[in-house]
């Protein structure tokens, strides 16, 4: 695969593309009808299509020499998350505005839509920048996509120079579509606001793209753009929400997991651990790399010496402490948390103050404003919900009534008991890397 400014090539798989001789012509791009004996009203033809136009939003704000690298990262991690999936495509290509990847699989939009910075895909056919080719394919999908009784519209936009209008386009191809149901012996009706089926062209300077329907994308900022930052997993439902959003905002995350045997189960581990694979997938092309930190001794001293009740409060400030070395040494910029506020003892505000009191690490809680529904149904879409459910057991270190109105000047003079940098010195020797 090579890459330059404006497109990137993969040696396509067998029959991975249509020829350029077929790619143009109208006839045949009608595949599947439905089921045998299936409701014609819910029939959804699919589009043979040749190529796939991408969208994205924000890179479009950017300066021009920020979008145009931002761009480029874009299309590798498309390539990347192609390649992934198994998904052929001959090359990936951008035009202003846009990038298309030219693959003639059916799941090559869906599969795209997941890359971070893309808010919608559409599989497309390609023709020549004309009214009459545009309408020509227009027609020829119309004719089995507009059943009996349905009406139609055409939406059409235009980019570059041309001699009509995107009302022209709309006209031309919209005349067509009605022609061919006619031929076809059907009464076609036309319906601008809320038409049972959509044609929609768009034309641009050198091809014009015909395509019936659009994917959602789960937008944000091309994944690597904005550095990386370490993420405290735990295993749970929060952390692995917390992580994907801010790769959404495009961070490379490190994970830290920080295990608290013997007060915590090993499935509890391996939950965390499944919950980093899974989010893996949403970084194709990119291998984290994890960081396991025995916590365990470090809890042990909190729970012998200090208050009970601040347990939860000094086991969450050592972490901080330990997963800022792991920023340092990686070169990260930041430590992500699960944390939102008051869903728990420990996330009150005024815990959450005495938690980064005279710690100068900066810290982001994704999370912060968001109720457990909402994480839930995140959880869901990207695929740790599952995972985050197996049982694991709770921390045996929770006192029974944890702080939950801390004084943050307290916490201080509770952990000048111990000595700190000694016990994040010794967990950090004992620390493992991991590939997973």
């Amino acid at each position: 695969m090579t890459d330059n400014s404006s497109e990137i090539k993969a040696k396509p798989k067998a029959d991975a593309n249509t020829s350029r001789e077929n790619k143009h012509t109208p006839e045949g791009y009608i595949e599947n009808q439905g089921n045998p004996g299936s409701d014609p009203s819910s029939l959804r033809p699919e589009i043979s299509s040749d190529v796939v136009i991408v969208r994205y939003g924000e890179l479009a704000l950017k300066s021009t020499g920020v979008r145009n690298w931002y761009e480029k990262i874009l299309m590798k991690n498309i390539a990347a998350m192609m390649d992934s999936r198994d998904i052929p495509y001959s090359q990936i290509r951008r035009e202003w505005g846009r990038v298309f990847i030219e693959s003639t699989d059916p799941r090559a939009a869906e599969v795209a839509a997941d890359v971070f910075g893309i808010v919608s895909t559409s599989p497309a056919l390609t023709t020549e920048p004309t009214l009459e080719n545009a309408a020509s394919v227009c027609a020829a999908l119309a004719k089995d996509l507009i059943l009996e009784g349905e009406s139609f519209a055409v939406k059409a936009r235009r980019s570059g120079n041309h001699s009509f209008s995107s009302v022209d386009i709309g006209r031309a191809c919209g005349d067509a579509i009605w022609s061919a149901l006619e031929k076809e012996g059907k009464h076609p009706r036309v319906n601008l606001s809320s038409p049972d089926k959509e044609v929609l062209v768009e034309m641009r300077q050198n091809l014009a793209y015909v395509y019936l329907k659009t994917f959602k994308g789960v937008g944000g900022l091309p994944l690597g753009t904005q550095g990386s930052m370490v993420v405290l997993m735990s295993g749970g439902l929060d952390s692995p929400v917390a992580a994907w959003l801010m790769m959404k905002r495009g961070v490379m995350i490190i994970p830290v997991y920080c295990n608290t045997s013997p007060y915590a189960e090993n499935a509890a581990r391996e939950r965390a651990f499944e919950c980093i694979r899974q989010l893996q997938k949403w970084a194709p092309g990119r291998q984290f790399t994890t960081y396991e930190i025995p916590h365990g001794p470090n809890l042990r001293s909190f729970i012998d010496v200090c208050n009970r009740k601040n347990t939860c409060l000094l086991c969450k400030r050592m972490m901080y402490r330990e997963a800022y070395e792991v920023m340092k040494k990686e070169g990260a910029s930041g430590i992500i948390t699960g944390s939102s506020l008051g869903q728990v003892a420990s996330q009150t505000a005024a815990n959450m103050y005495a938690e980064i009191y005279q710690l100068a690490i900066p810290i982001y809680h994704p999370l912060i404003a968001l109720d457990k529904t909402e994480i839930m149904d995140i959880a869901r879409k990207i695929g740790t919900y599952d995972i985050s459910n197996r049982p694991a057991g709770s921390c045996t270190a929770v006192p029974e009534r944890p702080e939950i109105g801390a004084n943050y000047d307290l916490i201080v003079l509770e952990e000048r008991k111990m000595d700190i940098e000694t016990m994040v010195f010794n967990a950090m020797k004992a620390a493992k890397v991991l590939k997973l």
